[in-house]
């Protein structure tokens, strides 16, 4: 079966940015995406769990998407201006997508 390169980009953030790094997104050309809730975790300020105890906000987010190679600079562009100053962390995996027409968000 012919597989397809792309890019996976998995962004976390506080959820009371979440709609801006979306809007952010969209402006960028980025059409899919997937929010889910974050539950906990731990990072330079050790442990934290979803319930409040990492901001003033709900907690979390994490963003994920799928790219094609050439839209990955417009993406990162997007994410770093929501993230610079504030809790999160952009990671960018190679995938491979088994159907062409699902193998970017556009």
């Amino acid at each position: 079966m012919e597989t397809y390169s792309a890019k996976r980009v998995a962004i976390i953030i506080e959820q009371v940015m979440q709609r801006r790094l979306l809007d952010a997104l969209d402006s960028a050309g980025v059409r899919g995406y997937s929010v889910l809730p974050v539950l906990g975790g731990s990072g330079r300020s050790g442990q934290w769990l979803g319930d409040g105890q990492i901001t003033r906000g709900t907690g979390m987010v994490q963003v994920i998407c799928v790219v094609r190679p050439e839209q990955l600079e417009a993406l990162q562009d997007a994410a770093f201006a929501h993230i610079e100053h504030h809790m999160g962390i952009v990671t960018i995996s190679d995938v491979e997508v088994l159907r062409s027409a699902r193998k970017s968000s556009t």
